[in-house]
């Protein structure tokens, strides 16, 4: 097959049809064109704002003829579109009731229902007739992520969650709520990843159980419904990421040790190993049996035990010369190697493995570290690849976004994210090279230990006299934290001088959106509103220039310019097609010029982006945002249209200019996200379930408190007011860490203000909502912040 970025979920079902999802944020359809040799082309079905990483397939009906491709991820909304539609074609039903990443979806047997969990600890199903939610099953604790769900039959859904529990759930059980608790919770010793059902009858498995799973502990557990566990399966070296079951009964697995293993009975029979880091998913065809996987090193591929369907000689040879030519980490293979006490490569002439799947480490003729994988099946030992070492000796500097590196990492996120690309330079300190990653890809701070700890690990020999010492300007790092090779170092996080930014973004896909939405319109008739051809390639020239880019001392010279164009689509242009236009906006705003431009009947930047986002009427109202918001209501509001407004409010202290802005817009501003919590107005709260929404809130607020902490007077005492309860009502109503961190950090600036504002803290008693939130984050840093919080309030 071909090159798919970072391939993220597979589905297999039909013999000609394959589907997969990838970190380039497309769904690709890819149909069997020829069988000599075999080969598939693919179709972008979807493309998305976000990774997405979950997928399942709904077949044929009398509804949907030609079944539907049903696809999640960041961007917490799952999509269930018809196979012969492209990517410029809407969906034909979006589902909303997640707060955070989709990571896992299935459809049961007869398609009555689809089960859904995700990032926020919650798993969903949703009943195809009226596609809706139908339950939501309860899990209780510390869940953190749902990764795996299986509906095993109409009314039973199984779960697998990062508190290492399976739970077992009747779907007829539901309460008067909506809610079915677990019939049967499984513990664990670790995190579950994957799930599979596994055959009855004369292919059922030896062991007789019922279905598997698999986790973070590499091995594949064996149950029954009730709840006995049967067997286990051992081989895997790390992480298992994906189960499936052929229509033999064999189990398939995929995983963190770049391999797909078949396993018959209790034994693996065949290991696959992939030139990659991990191989993410894996699919059986349950009409052939083929197997189809995705992994790390952006590639599809089908497998097959059938002479007629295998690849040509070519095909084969290039496979497995690319498994040859892999360079493994050292890392991987377990403690260090020491080349003195290495076997010579002719040992493996004489001395078999002990069983499939087997690796082992021997010295080349050239001095070099090969290691073998031992193929039970062909009773020889395969070469997968060149060991080598992290010392960064070579001094070869890697290529990266037009700079060089020292080194270019493949980092797999705590919380499962496909691989992102860490570069990385022997002079840096680590904790720098961490912060500076992980607001590149907008991930949570709390994850900044362990990239530090990944890079002082994977460099370890390879120092230029840099100190592992965390910076002092590292505002969200963890209190306490083990630094590696390092004493532990108390910091304080009161007070923050430093401005939030929201802007990783992707130009591409956003540009494509608006030029669909644009032909629409015009193809409708609607010209009075569209852009013309010359208004389209200049926003596009000024897309590519600044989304995600950093911000420059100059923009681009047309970039006001584009910014008028989409203004006219904010204001103009119907509610249900405003999101991509808030989403450049968002964007535009970071850069030098862009918070001073205003549009003469609508207002200023801030005006347009909230009254766009949650003004459903076109054209927008002109009048201003304070009289707007008195008569907001939440009907039909988009909370993702709202999410990219307070992501323009963030990004609005990125600049003196829009600082000055937000100073002069306070009064409105403050009360706009007053009014979308609920703590202001008849308006009922938006956006309580989508996380991406509450972090730009509570980033949006901490900025406030921020700029009324560094520039005193700049924010009125009513203002710090609503900031307060906006960030207490955060606080009673959320339970994500990253969420419940910014909402503490706003409540701590207004403290760190003093004197008038610190009076006002303590006459709204926010000392109950400082403890409520270190009670409930559980992180170390969010208690640390608290009790500097209480701190204040006693000083």
């Amino acid at each position: 097959m071909q090159i798919v970025p970072h391939v993220c979920a597979v589905c297999f079902p039909a013999a000609n049809t394959v589907l997969s999802t990838s970190r380039d944020q497309t769904v690709r359809l890819w149909r069997k064109t020829s069988d000599k040799p075999p080969t598939f082309d693919p179709t972008i079905t979807s493309q998305g704002h976000g990774y997405i990483n979950s997928l399942t397939y709904l077949r044929p009906s009398e509804t949907w003829t030609d079944g539907l491709i049903v696809s999640g991820g960041q961007e917490a909304i799952i999509e269930a579109k018809r196979p012969t539609l492209t990517s410029t074609d809407n969906a034909d039903r979006l589902l909303v009731g997640h707060g955070h990443n989709v990571c896992a979806l299935d459809v049961s047997p007869r398609g009555s229902y689809i089960v859904s969990g995700g990032w926020d600890g919650k798993a969903l199903v949703w009943e195809t007739e009226k596609w809706q939610i139908s339950a939501q099953l309860v899990h209780q604790g510390e869940v953190r992520s749902v990764w795996a769900v299986l509906a095993f039959d109409e009314h039973t859904v199984i779960t697998g969650s990062a508190d290492n529990n399976i739970r077992i759930f009747d779907l007829r059980q539901v309460n008067g709520n909506g809610e079915v608790e677990p019939r049967r919770t499984l513990t664990t010793n670790s995190v579950v990843r994957a799930l599979c059902k596994l055959p009855g009858g004369l292919k059922g498995h030896p062991s007789g159980a019922e279905f598997a799973s698999a986790g973070n502990d590499g091995i594949i557990q064996l149950w029954k419904m009730n709840g006995t566990q049967v067997g286990t399966l051992q081989g895997h070296d790390s992480f298992i990421y994906s189960l499936a079951c052929l229509p033999s009964g064999e189990i398939v697995s995929a995983g963190e040790d770049r391999t797909v293993r078949i396993w018959r009975g209790s034994e693996c029979i065949q290991t696959i190993t992939h030139p990659a880091i991990s191989v993410w998913s894996v699919a059986v065809c349950p009409e052939n049996g083929d197997i189809v996987s995705g992994a790390s090193d952006n590639v599809v591929r089908v497998f097959t035990r059938n002479a007629d369907r295998t690849a040509s000689p070519e095909a084969l040879s290039q496979f497995e010369e690319s498994v040859r030519a892999s360079a493994i980490p050292q890392q991987q293979l377990g403690p260090s190697i020491n080349k003195e006490q290495l076997n010579p490569k002719s040992w493996l002439l004489n001395n078999a493995g002990k069983k499939d799947g087997q690796v082992t480490t021997v010295l080349e003729e050239d001095g070099s570290i090969g290691a073998y994988q031992w193929s039970l099946g062909e009773q020889r030992w395969v070469h997968v690849g060149t060991v080598v070492d992290s010392t960064g000796s070579s001094g070869r500097k890697v290529q990266y976004n037009g700079q060089e590196y020292d080194y270019v990492f493949d980092v797999d996120i705590e919380e499962g994210k496909p691989p992102l690309k860490l570069p990385y330079n022997l002079s840096e300190n680590p904790y720098e090279a961490a912060t500076k990653f992980l607001g590149n890809n907008e991930l949570p701070i709390s994850y900044i230990d362990e990239v530090a700890k990944f890079i002082v690990t994977n460099t370890k020999g390879a120092t230029i006299g840099q100190s592992a010492e965390a910076p002092s300007a590292d505002p969200y790092g963890t209190d306490s934290r083990y630094q590696p090779e390092q004493a532990t170092q108390q910091k304080k996080y009161l007070p923050h001088t430093g401005y939030l930014a929201l802007t990783q973004a992707k130009w591409e896909p956003v540009v494509k959106k608006l030029k669909s939405l644009n032909e629409k319109h015009v193809l409708a008739g609607n010209k009075h509103i569209a852009l013309n051809p010359d208004g389209i390639k200049g926003l596009e020239s000024v897309l590519q220039a600044t989304m995600g880019t950093a911000p420059q001392k100059t923009a681009p010279p047309t970039l006001l310019e584009a910014q008028r164009s989409v203004y006219n689509i904010i204001t103009q242009w119907p509610y249900s097609d405003r999101l991509p236009a808030l989403d450049v906006l968002r964007c535009l705003v970071a850069w030098p010029g862009s918070a001073s431009l205003k549009d003469p009947k609508y207002g200023n930047l801030i005006d347009i982006a909230l009254k766009g986002a949650l003004a459903t009427q076109d054209p927008i109202p002109s009048e201003s945002l304070e009289d707007f918001i008195q008569t907001l209501g939440a009907s039909n509001i988009n909370p993702n249209n709202v999410m990219m407004a307070l992501r323009t409010v963030t990004n609005l202290f990125t600049t003196p200019e829009g600082r000055a802005l937000a100073a002069a817009s306070a009064p409105a501003i403050i009360g706009t996200l007053a009014r979308i919590t609920g703590v202001e107005g008849e308006c009922a709260p938006i956006g309580l379930e989508n996380n991406n929404l509450q972090i730009a809130l509570t980033s949006a607020t901490f900025n406030f408190a921020c700029l009324a902490f560094n520039e005193r007077g700049s924010v009125h005492l009513e203002q710090i007011l609503l900031l307060c309860q906006i960030a207490e009502d955060v606080i009673r109503r959320q339970a994500d860490p990253e969420v419940l961190f910014r909402a503490l950090m706003t409540l701590g600036m207004v403290l760190a203000i003093g004197g008038d504002a610190r009076e006002l803290a303590r006459t709204l008693e926010v000392g109950e909502p400082v403890g409520e939130a270190a009670k409930k984050g559980g992180e170390a840093r969010i208690k640390t912040v608290a009790g500097e919080c209480l701190a204040l309030l006693r000083g």
